[in-house]
């Protein structure tokens, strides 16, 4: 267990200057040589906003508690994470003028760890997973000790928080300001914030659009059973209340092996690249452009690949955990329903539930094996 020192409050005003580095990152084309042929896509590259994606919905947060006076002025604030939104919490503390409180495990990389703690923030690691909801529900538990033990402490819950999608409303303005017309979005889902943000305003846009979700294999959030994941900031062990099922046409479950090929090509041919949710959205993104010539197609590239080079981008351990050793798949298996068979790779349902929604005396959906098991 690592326990972070006691925390006091900052006596700073915080340092406003940083709120022109948030937002406003460019709209690239991508047309990287990924495993089907593709007539190109769209990615908004926040890996060159501060902070990343996440600073967005970090800088919404506690904005929105600072008003409602939920948040005082200076107090800790306290968060779990699997790293992105620590960054985004670590540039909005600053910027704001709060201390950070970050609860994270045992699995996260060194280099993150050192990146947080460069940015001011304070670490908590938990070293085991909790039996029911793995590494999520054990960072949630201690953080609720953090809690209690911290005067005047604020937690964003960024799970369930509505004013994280409220950040993302400057990300889809952004996108409306540089797209004359869209046909399809694709997004990864994680606490739900930025799918949940940007659909509303572009369907308002463009009626007609599709809205592609893209999860990872072993999350829960889409009615597949939990499982230990290898990639972080995709997918989830619980159900954030900040997804919109409703809003998604459809949903694909991506496996790491592919996120990294997808990532490799993407660095190899485009020089864009990114973490595993980069490489989920983009084998996606390009498969729909591809399905539907003509589609304008957008994604969200949430971070940029430094924070992967010792993984995604490591020889090494993609070895170790079986990343190359087969050649990816060209296309997602297809599934009638969440339930009838569990995703081993590149999976894609056209029926989007709401697992925590089922009506009830709702009988389970027909168990259909999954060819081979796997994609």
């Amino acid at each position: 267990m690592t326990t972070a020192p006691p925390v006091h409050r900052s006596h700073t005003a915080g340092n406003p200057d940083l709120l022109p580095l948030l937002g406003r990152t460019p709209l690239a084309r991508i047309q990287a040589d990924l495993p089907h042929p593709h007539p190109g896509f769209w990615a908004k590259l926040e890996c060159l906003s501060a902070g990343g994606m996440k600073a967005r919905a970090a800088m919404s947060m506690l904005s929105g508690a600072r008003r409602r006076g939920e948040l005082r002025p200076g107090a800790p604030v306290v968060e779990s994470t699997s790293g992105t939104m620590g960054i985004g919490l670590a540039f909005a503390g600053q910027a704001l003028g709060h201390p950070v409180i970050l609860v994270g495990d045992c699995e996260l990389e060194p280099s993150m760890r050192q990146l947080l703690r460069t940015y001011g923030a304070r670490l908590e690691l938990v070293d085991r997973p909790a039996p029911r909801g793995g590494w999520q529900a054990a960072r949630i538990a201690r953080l609720r000790e953090v809690l209690a033990r911290t005067d005047d402490a604020y937690w964003p819950d960024q799970y369930n928080n509505p004013d994280n999608p409220a950040g993302y409303l400057s990300l889809a303005a952004e996108l409306i300001g540089r797209l004359d017309h869209l046909d399809v979005l694709v997004c990864s889902v994680g606490t739900g914030g930025h799918s949940a943000g940007l659909v509303g305003p572009l369907r308002r846009r463009w009626p007609r659009l599709k809205v592609i979700g893209v999860d990872s294999v072993g999350s829960a959030i889409f009615g597949q059973p939990a499982k230990p994941r290898l990639m972080r900031g995709l997918g989830s062990s619980i159900h954030p209340r900040n997804v919109r099922h409703e809003a998604f046409d459809e949903v694909h479950w991506v496996g790491a092996a592919e996120a990294v090929d997808a990532c490799r090509r993407l660095a190899r041919s485009s020089f864009v690249s990114g973490g595993w949710s980069t490489g989920a959205v983009a084998l996606v993104s390009a498969w729909a452009a591809g399905a539907a010539p003509g589609a304008v197609v957008a994604t969200v590239f949430p971070d940029g690949p430094h924070r992967y080079l010792g993984t995604v981008y490591d020889d090494d351990f993609c070895r170790a955990h079986g990343l190359t050793a087969t050649a990816p798949a060209t296309r997602p298996l297809e599934i009638p329903h969440p339930r009838a068979a569990e995703a081993f790779g590149w999976t894609r349902c056209r029926t989007v539930v709401d697992p925590l929604a089922a009506p009830r005396g709702e009988a389970p959906a027909p168990h259909i094996p999954a060819p081979g098991g796997a994609v």
